[in-house]
């Protein structure tokens, strides 16, 4: 399944949904089909978690917000909910929280019956913060409805049930509904839609997703045993991500270079802070094996001198990630990781810089990493200097840093630069970012 991404997450298990939906990896030998993440839809004034148009229907994923998690969830579509055997007591005029979903799946129905009137259309109500058990009565289950914790097997197995048409939309079917949903997604290329497997115009679907694996390659995490020697087709680029426009920095010839920046919310890195305390309160059973004893004490790049305070490499890319990175390094296709962490001025403030370069085993999965790297709130790599108790002093807390992330051939490098104390300024640190980018990192 191609996944094109919006940064809209309407409800707080958004985040599961988009990683569940990672995990499924691209290509139809899992489902096919292209998933709209975090989509507005056309005429909606409401974002969808997202709207899978796969070969045999449409399933519309919308996220419910549970108070708190829950062991065993009684999820009727009509009458009250409860949690561990304690009713949901809800305000206004909605019988359980499945409503309000449900009306909104219903809009976006009627949308998608505007281009296709034939569709067969399924809803999928993601619960959580976490259930561990979902109970739906018997007579929901035999309707177009599921409501589920999202995993990625929980979400594919409510797919292949509620997409089941028994002839698979044309390619031409296919992008009409994605352009009523969203025009620019209505753009992708015919070849991309069929190797999703969408039936070519008077042909007939590459395959159902029941059966055997394609030969085509999959983003992430299923990884076939003989890489495809051609690269795929890319979709357009998605026209609801922002970006700052790069700078322009001269390169050496035949080097190919991939660059820009933003700024992380606090938000996203509280797991960094989190793995700061946990070194430190293990610090004393032994210095990990990947860091180095004998660091290179300065490194000038792009105009900042950096003090290095901790450099080492691992083999465990997933290991090192978090968020949905940490979803996309299951593959295997990340061979090797590098990391550093330094410290700098910028502009009379001392600064904190953590830079990962990630080699792939080809060009193609380097490039679909850094795309997903570059979408706000899909995860970071954690900090080498932060998870080994090696900052002087506290560790950075890493809130409001500045992003940027670069491809060179089969590598991806992704650095992030925060204020150890007082206030720099977005640009100065985005600055500082960038020039990261250029230090070189030992092997």
């Amino acid at each position: 399944m191609r996944l094109v991404r919006f940064p809209r997450r309407p409800a707080r298990i958004s985040p599961d949904i988009r990683a569940a939906l990672t995990s499924l990896g691209r290509g139809e030998h899992v489902i096919g089909g292209v998933g709209l993440v975090g989509v507005l839809p056309t005429d909606l004034d409401e974002p969808v978690d997202a709207v899978l148009v796969v070969p045999h229907g449409v399933v519309i994923v919308i996220g419910v917000d549970l108070p708190d998690p829950a062991v065993r969830l009684e999820a009727p579509l009509r009458g009250q909910w409860k949690a561990d055997g304690w009713p949901l007591v809800r305000t206004g005029d909605s019988a359980n929280p499945a409503q309000d979903a449900l009306v909104l799946a219903e809009k976006v129905g009627t949308r998608i019956r505007s281009v296709e009137p034939a569709a067969t259309i399924g809803t999928v109500v993601a619960v959580g913060p976490f259930v561990e058990k979902v109970e739906q009565p018997a007579a929901d289950l035999t309707g177009p409805v599921r409501v589920v914790y999202p995993t990625a097997t929980s979400l594919l197995a409510a797919t292949v049930s509620l997409a089941s048409a028994e002839e698979a939309f044309t390619v031409a079917q296919a992008r009409a509904i994605l352009a009523a949903l969203d025009p620019v997604s209505g753009d992708i290329a015919a070849d991309v839609l069929a190797g999703e497997g969408f039936a070519p115009a008077g042909g007939q679907p590459l395959r159902h997703p029941q059966d055997t694996v394609s030969p085509d390659q999959p983003t992430r995490p299923l990884t076939p045993a003989v890489p495809s020697p051609a690269p795929r087709p890319r979709p357009p680029l998605n026209a609801a991500r922002v970006r700052v426009p790069p700078r322009v920095i001269a390169t050496p010839p035949r080097r190919r270079r991939i660059r820009h920046w933003r700024l992380i919310a606090a938000g996203a890195l509280v797991v960094l802070a989190v793995a700061g305390t946990i070194a430190l309160t293990t610090r004393g059973s032994g210095t990990p094996a990947e860091t180095r004893t004998t660091p290179v004490p300065t490194v000038r790049a792009g105009g900042f001198e950096f003090v290095q305070r901790a450099s080492g490499s691992d083999g465990r890319c997933a290991h090192r990630a978090v968020g949905d990175l940490k979803v996309a390094l299951t593959d295997g296709e990340c061979v090797g990781l590098r990391r550093g962490s330094f410290e700098t001025t910028v502009r009379g403030v001392p600064a904190a810089v953590s830079l990962a370069a990630l080699t792939f085993s080809d060009e193609e999965s380097a490039r679909d990493f850094l795309e997903l790297a570059d979408t706000p709130g899909t995860g970071t790599i954690t900090d080498l200097a932060t998870e080994t108790g090696r900052w002087p002093g506290h560790a950075p807390s890493w809130a409001h840093s500045a992003y940027a992330g670069a491809l060179d051939g089969v590598t991806v490098r992704l650095a992030l630069a925060c204020p150890r104390s007082g206030n720099t300024g977005a640009p100065a640190l985005a600055d500082a970012a960038e020039a990261a980018l250029d230090i070189p990192l030992a092997p």
